[in-house]
């Protein structure tokens, strides 16, 4: 089938993005012989310019260098939104290593996985997490903790060959040496994703693959009437661990030479009193800060009339809390569609177009898209208006999953992603999500995995059976909910479970709704049914709506 999109780019675009092969690194220093003064962070009033993180990500590589940090190596980064973050990504690729991506909500069971799976040599954390780092890292190959303190004067008993970050960076006794990169095959970042099997895969994603998504988002999402001033001032609070923050709120600013103001965590108040203050050109989220927004309103006392870019990504945005955004800010959302494995943006609404409420947009420069059903003959495509599953084409695709060659041979066919998400397109080239072929639960933007949570569950020594969903929530998207069959003389409550939950799953992988049930529905041959609880509680949020 033709590419139908096309004839939408107008004259706003041209259907190939000038891709250059060249690494992340040639990405910052590009920037930084263009804008040297200009700032490049902003955290809590106090700013770094380009040349100063050139500078910071310089040295860390020296003292990597020195540590015998060597090309492909890995180096975790567990931190929130803040400076030390982008010295350590760039710092890493500078030193030719690889950048492992750590949620900072993770417990001891998840970093032991992540560190033991990607075998990193060496972590970023911070000071606060440093603890739950030590009570794993004699089960980890990673040896050497860099410790950021982001509060003043704090205290930290150092173990071992430990550091705090500043003083790591003076450590080099020589600059750090001059690192061939081929783009197209070197790892820059492994990010962590997880599937219906409930264990987490890093994703291998190249200089080329960040690089080129770089190009393709920047050339689509400034390509009609908004484009960014000089220095543009970009709100960043989506966390940098997510990839939708680390490349369309990060490289992207990077990219055109703009101001990322950082923000550890969504706190409403703080973030309103942000835009407020910092007049930004731009703000990246989730729905569930745009669902948050709409319910403080107040759109224009806190200056949300004034941003000219506001982009929505991490699951879908509904159409009604799209519509009453755009009705109170009089400002455009774009809603767009991702995935790790494509670096991750494959769809965007134009600026420059009608933006169709329910639609991701059609696809990005360079990327070709396809509604595909198995048949007989093999995988094909379907007609206008039909549901498949979405496959993708393009620079950003993933190198692979890493260590997990069968599953990458189940997710790429002949230059094809399988993306897992059933979808459609219409006659003009919009693409619409329908729905999940695979279990994953998107709470609040995070990915949830039921299997893992099941696991987890199964380790209660009351529980005989386990079935986890996602359940429709107006504000996360979706919630946690366990359903239960308890084991014989068994006193469990839903509290017990929720307890025991949270020392085992980050905050928001816990189960936030817990159903007790005599029996789980099971097919002929014994397997627990997913798809009869789901409909089940689809039949609910159906029964309350026409109620």
């Amino acid at each position: 089938m033709e590419k139908r999109w096309l004839p939408l780019y107008g004259n706003n675009l041209e259907a190939h993005s000038t891709i250059e092969n060249r690494s992340l690194t040639d990405l910052l220093n590009d920037t930084t012989a263009k804008y040297s003064d200009n700032t490049a962070i902003t955290f809590y009033g106090k700013t770094w310019t380009y040349k100063e993180l050139q500078k910071f990500s310089e040295a860390l590589a020296a003292s990597l260098n020195g540590d015998q940090f060597k090309k492909g190596d890995r180096l975790a980064i567990m931190l929130p939104n803040c400076p030390h973050y982008l010295f350590s990504l760039f710092g890493t690729f500078r030193a030719g290593g690889v950048v492992v991506q750590v949620n900072p909500m993770y417990v001891a069971r998840e970093l032991e996985y992540i560190l033991n799976d990607s075998e990193a040599t060496h972590i970023v954390i911070l000071s606060d997490l440093y603890p739950l780092f030590k009570s794993v890292r004699d089960k980890v190959p990673t040896k050497k903790a860099i410790v950021v303190a982001l509060k003043p004067g704090a205290e930290i008993e150092l173990e071992a060959n430990d550091c705090l970050f500043e003083s790591y960076l003076k450590q080099a006794t020589a600059p750090a040496p001059a690192i061939t990169i081929e783009a197209e095959n070197d790892l820059a970042v492994l990010q962590y994703t997880g599937g219906t099997t409930g264990v987490s895969k890093g994703v291998m994603l190249t200089h080329l693959n960040l690089v080129s998504n770089t190009e393709q988002t920047y050339d689509f999402m400034f390509s009609g009437e908004v484009s960014p001033p000089p220095n543009a001032r970009i709100v960043n609070v989506l966390p940098l661990f997510h990839i939708f923050s680390l490349t369309c709120c990060n490289f992207v600013t990077i990219r055109h030479g703009g101001n990322q103001i950082l923000i550890p965590r969504f706190d409403m108040p703080e973030v309103l009193e942000t835009i407020k203050k910092e007049k930004p050109f731009q703000l990246g989220g989730v729905p569930t800060m745009y669902v948050g927004f709409n319910q403080v309103g107040k759109y224009k006392e806190f200056g949300l009339d004034l941003v000219e870019s506001y982009v929505s990504g991490g699951s879908s945005l509904p159409v009604e809390a799209l519509e009453a955004f755009e009705r109170g800010t009089d400002r455009k959302l774009c809603e767009g569609y991702g995935l790790s494995e494509a670096a991750p943006v494959t769809h965007f609404n134009p600026s420059f177009q009608e933006r169709k409420a329910g639609s991701v947009g059609i696809p990005l420069p360079n990327t070709d898209a396809k509604v595909v059903v198995e048949t007989d003959a093999g995988w094909e495509e379907v007609a206008v208006g039909e549901v498949g599953e979405m496959i993708i084409k393009g620079p950003q695709v993933m190198k692979g999953y890493w260590r997990k060659p069968e599953e990458t041979e189940r997710t790429l066919r002949d230059g094809w992603l399988f993306t897992g998400d059933l979808a459609k397109m219409d006659e003009q080239g919009y693409f619409y999500i329908v729905d999940r072929k695979k279990d994953m639960i998107l709470a609040s933007g995070y990915n949830v995995y039921p299997r893992e949570i099941e696991e987890v569950l199964y380790q209660h020594e009351g529980v005989q059976e386990v079935i986890v969903l996602g359940i429709p929530d107006p504000y996360r998207g979706e919630t946690v909910k366990a359903y239960i069959t308890p084991k014989p003389n068994s006193t469990l409550t839903s509290q017990e479970i929720i307890e025991f939950s949270r020392k085992q799953l980050a905050a928001y992988k816990v189960p936030k709704a817990i159903e007790f049930r005599e029996e789980l529905p099971k097919s002929a041959v014994g397997k627990l049914l997913k798809r009869k609880l789901r409909d089940e509680e689809l039949a609910k949020v159906e029964a309350e709506q026409s109620s």
